[in-house]
C-alpha cells in the first residue's frame, strides 16, 4: 500500500479521499487555489500545498504544477477524484512518467470511452446493446441531417467529447434539425475544444440506470449492482439510488454482465461507472464514465465496501477485495445533491457567502460528504455543489422517510439553494411508488418547483422573534446597545415590515413581560446551536432554523424556506432604472461568445451573448426586436453580476 498519497482535486471529494486515506495509515496530501487556501479539504489532509490562481486552468486542471507539486511532497501515488484530472489520459501519463501511481484506469481505456462515438463503436463489437443511432466520423450537416431521418424523429445530438448534457439537443422534427445543430457543435466547441457530434434515437421518457463496475491489474472484474440517477434537471442528477426500484432481478443481471463485458473489452482497471438508458423495450449503452462517481455512496451504503479503499489497493497491484458470489444488497440508499443554485431562475448557481450551512449530524444511516462549512465562500470558479446527503434503510420506504428528515434537518443561509426541491421530490407520490424517467422534474415543475406558499402567521413570528434576538445581543456587548424596548413608563409598540418579493408583511411588536405580543400570538425564543431557535408560540414549542444576515431573515422549518427582507432605513430611496434597455449578467462568470455587434437588427429570443459559470451555459438573449447599440464585452472577459452586457437602441413597440 501507498506511504503518501496527493489528492488532486478539492471539496467534498478531497475530504471523502482524506478521510479513507487516514483510516489505512496514508499520509494524505491536498492542493488548493487561492480560493481554497482555508477550504476544508485543506484542514482535511495531513498537509497542503498551493497550486495557484483561483482560475481551475491555472490550478486544479495545470498539469506540470500538480506533478512539480507531488514530487516536491514525495508522494507515492495520485487520486483525481472526479472531474478535473480525473479522465485525462494526457495526466495518467504524466504521472507514470514522473514514476508516481495514478489512482485509475490506464490512459488506453481512458481514451477508448473518452470518445463516445468510438466507445459505441467498441460497444457493439462487444455485443453491450446500443440505441440506433450514428456514430461515424462523417460530420457534414446534410449528411447529418440524412441519418437522423433514417434513424427518425425524435433524435438527440450529443457532443462526441461531452457530458453534463453540454453539446446536446434534443430534435423533434427535421425543420428544427439544422438550428439544434450548429447550436449543439458551437456549444461542444466552446466547452471541449471539439465540436464533433454523434445522433441517436432519442427515449421520451427513459430510465437513467448506471452499473458500478470494478477491474483489477489480474483481469478479474465483477459489478457493484446498478443506481438509479433518472432524477435530473438539465441532464444532470439530483438524487440517486441504490438498487434501482422496480428492476427486475434477471434485468439486474443482465445490465451487470453488459457493464462488465464492456469493461474487460477496454483491459479497464480500477473503479468505473457504465450508463445505460432503459425502457420497457430494454437497455441501451449510454458511455463510460473512466473515474468514480459522486454518487458512489450508495454503492457503498447497500454493499459495505469503502470504493476509495478498492481504488488505493487496485492500483496498488493487489486483487479485487471481494469476487462477484461476495458481492450482495443490503436496504437501500438514496442520494440528494445540495446545490447553491436558485431552481426559481432556471437553476442558475448561486454565488456568495454562506453565513449558515447546517446538516444532520451522521447517525443512524445518515451520511454526510461536503467540503464548505458556515461562513465560507461559494466562488463563480468551481461547482455549485454543497454537499452530498446520503441515508440508508432497510427498505426504500424506510429510507425515503430518513431522506426526508435529514433534508428538513439542513439549512442553507446567504444563498439560494435547491432544498425545497428536493424535500418536495422525495415527498412526491410518483417518485415515492419508484420508477420515474429522466424527464420527471421537468414535467412536474408546477408542483416541484413552486414558489413558496405566503409565510403563516407562525413563521412570520419566529421570523420577528429572530430579528429581535439578534437585537437583544448587540455585537458591541453593551446593554445600552440592545433594542429590546424597554422604555421607562410607557410599552412601545414597533412594526417589523418583512418582505417577499413584492409581498409586504408588516408584524406590530410589542414587549409584554419577558416575552413578545407579535400580532395576537405571545411568542419567545432561546437560541440552539447552529443557528437554531426554540420558539414559544402560545406556549406550543417548535424548533426553526433562522439566520439573520443585514436586512435578510432565511427561516427553514419542516421542509420549507423563507428568505424574507426587511426595508434598510439608511439606504437612499431611488427609483429603479429601467433595465428593458440593456443587456445585463445574471450572475458573476466568463463571458465565452459574443454573437452581436453595434449596429445589428436583432429580434426577441436571439442568443446575444454566452456566459459560463460554475458548470453551467447562460444565453442571454434579446428581450425584443431592436437594434443594438453598444457591447461592452468581449469573449474571454470575467464579469460580474449585473454589469451591463449589451445596450440597445429604441425598442419597437
Amino acid at each position: 500500500m501507498f506511504r503518501t498519497l496527493l489528492i488532486a482535486n478539492r471539496g467534498e471529494i478531497a475530504c471523502r479521499i482524506a478521510r479513507t486515506g487516514r483510516r489505512l495509515g496514508i499520509e494524505t496530501i491536498a492542493v488548493y487555489s487561492d480560493a481554497d487556501a482555508n477550504a476544508l479539504h485543506v484542514q482535511a489532509a495531513d498537509r497542503a500545498y498551493p497550486i495557484g490562481p483561483a482560475a481551475v486552468r491555472e490550478s486544479y486542471l495545470n498539469i506540470p504544477r500538480i506533478i512539480e507539486t507531488a514530487l516536491r511532497a514525495g508522494a507515492d501515488a495520485i487520486h483525481p477524484g472526479y472531474g478535473f484530472l480525473s479522465e485525462n489520459p494526457a495526466f495518467a501519463e504524466a504521472c507514470a512518467a514522473a514514476g508516481i501511481t495514478f489512482v485509475g484506469p490506464p490512459a488506453s481505456a481512458m481514451r477508448a470511452m473518452g470518445s463516445k462515438s468510438a466507445a459505441k463503436a467498441l460497444m457493439e463489437k462487444s455485443a453491450v446493446p446500443l440505441l440506433p443511432g450514428y456514430h461515424g466520423d462523417r460530420q457534414e450537416p446534410a449528411f447529418l441531417e440524412e441519418q437522423a431521418t433514417r434513424i427518425g424523429y425524435p433524435v438527440v445530438i450529443k457532443a462526441v467529447s461531452g457530458g453534463g448534457g453540454r453539446g446536446m439537443r434534443v430534435v423533434y422534427a427535421r425543420d428544427e434539425f439544422a438550428a439544434a445543430l450548429g447550436s449543439a457543435r458551437q456549444e461542444a466547441a466552446s466547452a471541449f475544444g471539439d465540436d464533433r457530434v454523434l445522433i441517436e434515437r432519442y427515449l421520451q421518457r427513459p430510465r437513467h440506470i448506471e452499473v458500478q463496475v470494478f477491474a483489477d491489474t489480474m483481469g478479474n472484474a465483477v459489478h457493484l449492482f446498478e443506481r438509479d440517477c433518472s432524477a435530473q434537471r438539465r441532464h444532470q442528477k439530483v438524487l440517486e439510488e441504490a438498487p434501482a426500484p422496480g428492476l427486475s432481478e434477471a434485468r439486474r443481471q443482465e445490465m451487470g454482465q453488459a457493464a462488465v463485458a464492456a469493461a474487460l473489452a477496454v483491459g479497464y482497471v480500477g473503479a468505473g461507472t457504465v450508463e445505460f438508458v432503459v425502457d420497457a423495450d430494454g437497455f441501451f449503452f449510454l458511455e463510460m464514465n473512466t473515474r468514480l462517481q459522486v454518487e458512489h455512496p450508495v454503492t457503498e451504503a447497500i454493499t459495505g465496501f469503502d470504493l476509495v479503499e478498492w481504488q488505493l489497493r487496485v492500483a496498488a497491484g493487489e486483487k479485487l477485495p471481494a469476487a462477484q458470489s461476495d458481492i450482495a444488497i443490503h436496504g437501500h440508499a438514496i442520494e440528494a445533491r445540495i446545490y447553491a443554485e436558485d431552481p426559481a431562475r432556471d437553476f442558475a448557481p448561486s454565488v456568495g457567502r454562506l453565513t449558515m450551512f447546517r446538516t444532520p449530524p451522521e447517525t443512524g444511516g445518515v451520511r454526510v460528504d461536503t467540503g464548505f462549512a458556515t461562513g465560507d465562500t461559494v466562488s463563480i470558479h468551481y461547482d455549485a455543489m454543497l454537499a452530498k446527503l446520503i441515508c440508508h434503510g432497510p427498505t426504500r420506504a424506510a429510507a425515503l422517510r430518513r431522506m426526508w428528515q435529514a433534508l428538513a434537518d439542513c439549512s442553507v443561509a446567504g444563498l439560494a439553494s435547491n432544498l425545497d426541491l428536493l424535500g418536495r421530490l422525495v415527498a412526491h407520490p410518483d417518485f415515492a411508488a419508484g420508477g420515474i424517467d429522466t424527464g420527471f422534474i421537468a414535467r412536474e415543475a408546477g408542483t416541484l418547483l413552486a414558489p413558496p406558499a405566503a409565510p403563516p402567521p407562525a413563521i412570520l413570528a419566529a421570523a420577528a422573534l429572530a430579528v429581535l434576538m439578534t437585537e437583544l445581543t448587540p455585537a458591541s456587548g453593551d446593554p445600552w446597545d440592545a433594542r429590546d424596548l424597554w422604555w421607562l413608563n410607557t410599552t412601545p409598540a414597533r412594526v417589523l415590515e418583512f418582505a417577499d418579493g413584492d409581498n409586504r408583511y408588516p408584524v406590530t411588536v410589542v414587549r409584554e413581560g419577558g416575552a413578545w405580543r407579535i400580532g395576537d400570538i405571545i411568542g419567545a425564543a432561546q437560541p440552539l446551536d447552529a443557528g437554531r431557535l426554540l420558539v414559544s408560540l402560545d406556549g406550543v414549542l417548535m424548533t426553526v432554523a433562522a439566520t439573520v444576515d443585514s436586512h435578510t431573515v432565511t427561516l427553514r422549518h419542516n421542509g420549507l424556506t423563507w428568505r424574507l427582507t426587511l426595508p434598510d432605513p439608511m439606504a437612499a430611496s431611488e427609483e429603479e432604472e429601467d433595465a428593458g434597455d440593456r443587456l445585463v449578467a445574471p450572475i458573476p462568470g466568463l463571458v465565452t461568445q459574443v454573437l452581436a455587434s453595434v449596429g445589428d437588427q436583432v429580434v426577441r429570443g436571439q442568443v446575444l451573448v454566452v456566459l459560463e459559470a460554475m458548470k453551467t451555459v447562460f444565453r442571454l438573449s434579446a428581450l425584443a426586436d431592436t437594434v443594438v447599440a453598444e457591447v461592452s464585452c468581449t469573449g474571454g472577459d470575467m464579469v460580474q453580476e449585473g454589469q451591463v452586457l449589451v445596450r440597445f437602441g429604441d425598442i419597437e413597440a
